[in-house]
């Protein structure tokens, strides 16, 4: 039983990014110490690879949307069945192309006219003036 009545959101990926975000930074830390340039390098690939790694587990369903879930999908091995038509204000889905909202059709614009020559207005027609 959690101490807690509902989902913090753990998931396999967010704690899979983590884990590899964590090295990552580690491994930048070690080139702060060590005043290393690759291995400053290496470690922000490091952790650059974390966030793909992160971004591809939640696409497979590893992830789950925020917000409130039923009770049976609070563990964190929990596959998220949703995942495919992506999650509402998802930024990692809307980046995939999931979850977008159809654009409305534009409404057909009424033709306008074009403005008419008052009597005795004098118009400019390809460099020439016509009456």
């Amino acid at each position: 039983m959690s101490a807690h009545p509902y989902d913090h959101g753990h998931t396999v990926a967010g704690w899979t990014g983590f884990a590899i975000a964590a090295a990552g930074t580690a491994v930048v830390g070690a080139g702060i110490c060590l005043v290393s340039v690759p291995l400053l390098i290496g470690g922000a690939l490091v952790a650059l690879i974390g966030l793909v790694v992160t971004w591809v587990l939640h696409l497979a369903g590893w992830g789950k949307p925020s917000g409130p879930r039923p009770r049976d999908q609070w563990d964190w091995r929990v596959r998220d069945t949703s995942a495919r038509e992506g999650h509402a204000g998802c930024l990692g889905c809307r980046l995939a192309g999931r979850g977008r909202v159809p654009m409305r059709e534009a409404a057909p614009r009424d033709a306008v006219p074009a403005p008419r020559a008052e009597a005795g207005a004098r118009t400019v027609e390809a460099g020439r003036s016509v009456s």
